[in-house]
């Protein structure tokens, strides 16, 4: 909708830049998150140390609000399907950072995750057999960043999360994005774009939609569920938006794309399966 593609019921829905909308998502969802809380639990509840201020506050601009944005710009230059896949490329960046740094073995279930990974983007951004298919080199180099940008945040988010209520960690998190998304782009550049009531309506559903309805119900399944299978059913979002771009935008997907596709997301699950030497595995939670 933001691309100004998709019109449900005739609605008007002029094109949205992917600054806005990053900006738009984490803000609307802190000021609308930020009073629930306060009323819940109140502001002694919601503190967190000094200490802990620049974390979030990194979490916020280098993960959350970083993800956001290179992954519309993707979107917008490129297509859903390869912004998606790329960007789900993630747990694999957060393996290399571990074996790295020697919390985790290079295993031959987690090598070849690793390996599938690669040749499967490969294929599905068609690199490889794609014919006509023309690569955008800006929303290629997003996707990747919007990879890294996940992957950052999961990695730091993993060790504060385990100290602190996440809902707590949550609010700060959005907050320091919305504070960083008012220098870069502060409210009289967003009043000079001249949104209408249609714009701002979408935005703000959006807004609920994609940030504090998926977190509240992915939340509530990781009390059903361990943390592995829960992180495994979750790499069903590239499959379902791949989906569903195609059905309502009309996106075309070549079967080699497709060959990627299934590829990366076998990837995506071996290298989240525990294995038989029963080490910890990283645990990465989606922010989309």
């Amino acid at each position: 909708m933001f691309t100004g593609r998709l019109r449900p019921g005739g609605l008007t829905l002029g094109a949205i830049d992917p600054l806005i909308l990053a900006q738009s998502r984490t803000t609307l969802s802190f000021l609308v998150l930020l009073p629930v809380l306060l009323w819940q639990r109140g502001p002694a509840e919601l503190r967190l140390p000094r200490r802990e201020l620049l974390h979030v506050f990194l979490l916020g601009v280098l993960g959350v609000a970083s993800s956001n944005y290179f992954y519309y710009l993707a979107i917008q230059k490129t297509n859903v399907a390869t912004a998606i896949i790329l960007q789900y490329t993630a747990p694999i960046w957060v393996l290399l950072y571990m074996v790295a740094k020697g919390l985790q073995k290079p295993t031959l279930q987690r090598v070849s995750a690793v390996a599938l990974a690669v040749a499967g983007s490969t294929l599905a951004i068609g690199l490889v057999g794609a014919g006509g298919f023309r690569i955008n080199v800006v929303g290629l180099t997003a996707a990747v960043l919007a990879a890294f940008s996940f992957a950052f945040y999961n990695i730091g988010g993993h060790h504060i999360l385990a100290r602190y209520d996440r809902w707590k960690v949550l609010v700060f998190t959005l907050g320091s994005a919305a504070a960083f998304w008012l220098i870069v782009n502060p409210p009289w550049k967003i009043v000079a774009a001249h949104y209408g009531r249609a714009e701002w309506l979408f935005l703000l559903i959006f807004a609920i939609t994609s940030v504090l309805l998926p977190f509240s119900l992915y939340f509530a399944g990781l009390q059903h569920l361990d943390a592995t299978s829960a992180i495994v059913a979750s790499c069903l979002e590239p499959v379902f938006s791949i989906l569903i771009a195609a059905v309502a935008l009309g996106e075309v997907v070549r079967p080699v794309q497709t060959l990627g596709i299934i590829i990366v997301l076998a990837a995506i699950v071996l290298v989240q399966m525990p294995d038989r030497s029963g080490a910890q595995e990283a645990l990465v939670e989606p922010m989309e």
